[in-house]
């Protein structure tokens, strides 16, 4: 039965890999591996872990090419791709009562549309998949590809709760789904979206201990609040979370940390930061975190973020240290030569506006103010945005658009050398917001400042230390890196 071919297309090929030395280019099409058509880049790993291959390219005039060539087993192919998966993403088959896609802008991007299920995806990426659309096909292939962790959102272990938020009767079928997982040799961290008054109280305390039950094949149980848009439609009537509602699932939660940690010392179940911000709390110490395993899902971003600023002020303190120990001549030098530049660099005034998410303001409030304390030169307005676009419940960095930020700047008076945008706000690999703004459009629009992207703790305490050095350069268009061939190893 002949096989159906699908085309891994090249997006770069990188001077000097392996591609590159074949001749290939972007725009070039991968169709086989030693005669194996492919579905993704993980066939394509599998395959690629030969000393001998066959490649058949297809290439931009539609000329196919057989390229044979030798190489070491773990020599890669060092290209990048335009998609992971070359049959195309596996679309999700629910209609959850939360879904974030579902509540959308009506005229978003066709990117923000997408309703990914891909267990594929999962594995390379962290996206969370529900398992309601896995055949045994696909479990035989997380055997033999070795696909492990995924990530799984649980939501309830209620089966039929779990069936009607998701909207789905395969749905119920959890415990089996993660029973097949666990057969097939994987581990995986889970998630519950939380609703009031839904799956949160006595339901999640089942979820807490069911899920639990399952270590070591469970790694982690995240719980994040919904989140819910001025675009959503859905009838249900979803309700967030106020303060003490937020306080009484941190409360609960603690319980059960408190126990995972006397068991095995690690805290296991992580909650998401709004519940802190919610309740007035503070965010747990960084060991809490055991290590952030669930950093990508929004789990310990605050206590990641104030980790990651004071390692890098120690850092600067102890370099600067080491240099006033040895530069005390130099020093002594320049001043007696006049060096008026060097003195009136140390004295010229800083005026940073730093755009964040009304959620996290005051954090990045508290850490400019310490900056501020040892700089009198600097100046740092903290610019909390209201996410007018989503609707002001959306209350995170990482979703505000180009036009609010600019909405927001452009209320302000006074000098401005510098703006700080947090990059999560732009497109992963691209210089483009969620309402498609672009970071040049956006510079355009504030001719007389500098605008600077910061990702995490160690950007945001470099800008305000070193504005005038500071920049982030970003990735181009985003790529699929090959993935190493150690990831999927052939049976013996």
């Amino acid at each position: 039965m002949e096989q159906h071919r699908y085309a891994g297309e090249l997006l770069r090929v990188p001077e000097g890999s392996l591609a590159d030395e074949l001749g290939l280019v972007a725009g070039d099409k991968i169709l086989e591996v030693n005669g194996m058509a492919l579905r993704d880049i993980i066939d394509l790993s599998f395959t690629f872990a030969d000393e001998e291959i066959d490649l058949l390219v297809e290439h931009a005039d539609g000329e196919q090419e057989m390229i044979s060539f030798d190489k070491d087993y773990d020599e890669e192919l060092g290209a990048e791709f335009t998609s992971a998966v070359f049959d195309g993403i596996r679309r999700c088959a629910n209609n959850c009562y939360f879904c974030f896609v579902n509540m959308g802008a009506p005229d978003a991007r066709a990117s923000l549309t997408i309703k990914d299920d891909d267990y594929r995806l999962s594995f390379l990426y962290g996206n969370f998949v529900t398992l309601t659309n896995m055949g045994a096909a696909d479990f035989r292939r997380i055997e033999q590809f070795h696909l492990s962790p995924l990530y799984v959102s649980v939501q309830c272990m209620n089966p039929e709760l779990r069936a009607e938020m998701l909207r789905c009767k395969r749905a119920a079928d959890i415990a089996g789904q993660l029973d097949r997982l666990e057969a097939a040799g994987a581990d995986y961290h889970t998630q519950v979206v939380l609703c009031a008054g839904l799956n949160d109280g006595a339901e999640l305390e089942r979820t807490i201990r069911e899920i639990a039950a399952r270590r070591p094949h469970a790694l982690s149980l995240a719980v994040v609040p919904v989140g819910v848009t001025r675009y959503r439609t859905d009838p249900y009537p979803l309700r967030q979370f106020d303060a003490a509602g937020a306080a009484a699932v941190i409360d609960l939660a603690e319980r059960w940390q408190k126990i995972f940690r006397a068991e095995t010392g690690r805290t296991f179940l992580y909650l998401g930061d709004e519940f802190y911000v919610l309740a007035g709390r503070d965010v747990p110490p960084e060991d809490w975190y055991d290590g952030f395993p669930q950093l990508d899902n929004g789990i310990g971003l605050m206590r990641s973020f104030q980790k990651d600023f004071a390692e890098a002020r120690a850092a600067a303190e102890a370099d600067n240290a080491l240099a006033d120990g040895n530069a005390t001549v130099e020093a002594d030098d320049a001043a007696a030569d006049g060096n008026a530049a060097a003195a009136a660099a140390d004295t010229t005034n800083v005026y940073l506006d730093v755009v964040t998410g009304t959620s996290v303001a005051p954090m990045f409030e508290a850490l400019a103010r310490s900056v501020e304390n040892e700089q009198p030169q600097l100046h740092v307005r903290i610019v909390p945005v209201e996410n007018a676009f989503w609707g002001t419940t959306v209350n995170v960095s990482g979703l505000l658009t180009g036009r609010d930020i600019l909405a927001a700047l452009e209320k302000l008076d006074g000098p401005r050398t510098g703006v700080l945008i947090p990059e999560p706000a732009l497109r992963a690999g691209e210089d483009i917001f969620l309402d498609d703004m672009t970071l040049t459009a956006f510079r355009a629009a504030l001719p007389d400042a500098r605008v600077e992207p910061v990702q995490g703790g160690a950007d945001y305490y470099h800008a305000l230390t070193n504005f005038a050095h500071y920049h982030k350069e970003r990735a181009g268009e985003t790529a699929y890196m090959w993935q190493s061939n150690a990831a999927y190893t052939k049976p013996v």
